[in-house]
């Protein structure tokens, strides 16, 4: 199967289990519990991961599977994996839980190392965003669908970084240059669509200080690069997939054009790497 017809499985089955999720979060007809990691999980979760593994077995049974609500393989094992499915059946899921609407279906495809196609689909907000390497990132809507690119810049306005709406505003000169740049804050629920709002141009960056998992990143990884942006750790160097044993993230950065200069912007702290 050829990667433009591995594209329309990624978003055929992405649409599939919003549907799921729609219903659980319409009605209000879910169950909710803290995992170990003190993450929140729903049964909203747990039946959008089940369409998702049952499509994806359906559709491409030949390619292994990764997701947050699935216990994996050791990496001896996946190291053996020129290709995989990664997925976040809900990112967000606390945005879900308190009705913001932020939260979206994650589908990434990680061939030899590096996510070649990623799906973001938005439910609520009747929004899907994807990538494909060599092809470009792209914004759909139940009307239309256009390609995306990260915002211009030219020194004359403020940087636009995306935070979470429950963000201490006093907590970002801990990451930002705030004396010699100008900021302006931006809130939105879910670590992947603050990444496609970077993608899409509506914001500079985005700092994520925190545990994820490389299911948050995969599939906003490959449509902020087809954009023109990036993700990468905090000390400028690229996240990594199923290189090691666990597979949490660093803190990373989501960054838009390489015309700013980030290296003055954002302050290096103490990082943590898994």
């Amino acid at each position: 199967m050829n990667s433009d017809k591995l594209l329309a499985v990624a978003i055929e089955s992405a649409k599939k289990a919003g549907i799921e999720v729609a219903k659980h979060y319409k009605s209000g007809d879910y169950t909710s519990e803290m995992k170990a990691d003190n993450s929140p999980v729903t049964s909203a979760d747990l039946a959008s991961n089940d369409v998702l593994m049952q499509e994806l077995s359906r559709l491409t049974p030949d390619i292994p599977v990764i997701s947050e609500e699935v216990g994996t393989l050791p990496l001896a094992e996946r190291k053996k994996w020129s290709r995989y499915w990664l997925l976040d059946p809900i990112d967000g899921t606390g945005e879900f839980i308190k009705g913001s609407g932020d939260f979206a279906v994650n589908i990434a495809l990680v061939e030899n190392g590096w996510p070649s196609i990623g799906v973001i689909h938005a439910p609520d907000h009747r929004l899907t965003y994807y990538g494909q390497n060599n092809l470009g990132a792209f914004k759909e809507n139940d009307h239309s669908s256009r390609q995306i690119y990260v915002a211009e810049y030219d020194g004359s306005r403020k940087i636009k970084v995306a935070i979470s709406r429950r963000q201490e505003l006093s907590l970002m000169g801990q990451y930002l240059n705030t004396e010699d740049f100008s900021f302006e804050y931006i809130a939105l629920g879910s670590c992947s669509l603050k990444n496609c709002i970077i993608a899409e141009g509506g914001a500079d960056c985005y700092l994520r200080i925190g545990p994820t998992g490389e299911w948050d990143t995969g599939a906003s990884h490959c449509i902020i690069e087809q954009a023109g942006g990036s993700i990468i750790d905090s000390e400028f160097l690229p996240l990594t997939y199923n290189q090691r044993e666990g597979l949490m993230n660093p803190d990373f950065m989501t960054l838009g054009t390489s015309n700013i200069p980030w290296k003055d912007i954002v302050k290096p702290h103490r990082a943590r790497r898994s």
